[in-house]
């Protein structure tokens, strides 16, 4: 049984967009714990394997080009993850590839700059800041292809811890551990947010899917509760005023490969997720052209 299950899954993975989107996610925790096979060698990690990475990312931005010109319709899939009760839901529709073709595009060059940026120094070992990066890449990948609240909120998490891990690679000086606090306590105060957001949005049915959010039926109030709810913790990652406090102090701390990544990148996932709310699960007409972004 378990074995007819695993040949079926994987069957499916090889035989859609979707499934090769996720194998190209799944290589950046790969590189990730290869980075730790010699934490402290800089010629193996940044000469190697970041490059690597960048491979991976250029990978990411063909597939998501291809799924977005070949004008595929929305892919899902429902993963052997998760909990019992709580599997993992991914989909790949035209708004998720176009923000992971801008990772794929951004995550190589930075990548590629980082090849040749990290040294061996006082701060954190170059195999952990590997370990931390590429995480950091699969975790905002994971949060474009998440289908339900709760592989959204973990892979969110991840994005914030493996970024302020990053952020304070340089641990030992006072400042930038007070950077890295400030930009954490906003990170988890947005994060908050987001779950009440997905709590309202629910409905009362209690399923977190986002296939029930869409057909859940809340009143005017509720959907703005919701939308406010979303817009203050995406907001708060996105660096919108008066939220934006951590940004000034964060992305002087963080070394440039990172602060490249926080601003091209992460902060691109906010605004991906005040979309995906806004347009995908609030919309009181899901079947207008308008709001067709799924």
């Amino acid at each position: 049984m378990i074995a007819q299950f695993w040949g079926n899954f994987l069957n499916t993975v090889f035989s859609h967009p979707l499934g090769s989107t996720l194998l190209v996610v799944a290589c950046w925790p790969l590189i990730a714990l290869a980075c730790l096979l010699r934490p402290h060698s800089i010629r193996y990690v940044a000469r190697f394997l970041f490059p690597v990475g960048a491979v991976v990312c250029v990978a990411m931005f063909l597939l998501a080009g291809t799924f977005l010109i070949s004008g595929h319709s929305p892919q899902v899939m429902t993963l052997p993850l998760g909990l019992p009760d709580l599997p993992f839901h991914v989909r790949l529709d035209a708004l998720s590839a176009f923000f992971l073709l801008i990772l794929g595009l951004a995550g190589a060059g930075i990548s590629t700059f980082a090849a040749g940026y990290f040294r061996s120094g006082e701060g954190t070992a170059p195999g952990l800041l590997g370990l931390h990066y590429h995480l950091f890449l699969a975790s905002m990948a994971a949060v474009m292809l998440a289908d339900d609240a709760y592989l959204f909120m973990v892979a969110w998490e991840t994005m914030a811890l493996t970024s302020y891990f990053l952020v304070t690679s340089q641990h030992r000086i006072p400042e930038i551990r007070r950077a890295g606090f400030l930009y954490l306590l906003m990170a988890h105060v947005g994060a908050v947010c987001i779950l009440l957001s997905f709590g309202v949005m629910q409905g009362g049915s209690w399923q977190f899917t986002f296939d029930a959010m869409r057909s859940a039926s809340l009143a005017p109030f509720w959907a703005t509760v919701a939308f406010t709810l979303a817009l203050l913790g995406f907001g708060a990652k996105a660096g919108l005023v008066p939220m934006h406090v951590w940004l000034p102090e964060a992305h002087p701390a963080a070394p440039s490969p990172v602060s490249a990544m926080m601003s091209g990148l992460m902060l691109k996932t906010a605004i991906y997720g005040l979309l995906r709310v806004t347009f995908s699960r609030l919309c009181s007409e899901p079947s207008s052209p308008a709001f067709r972004l799924t």
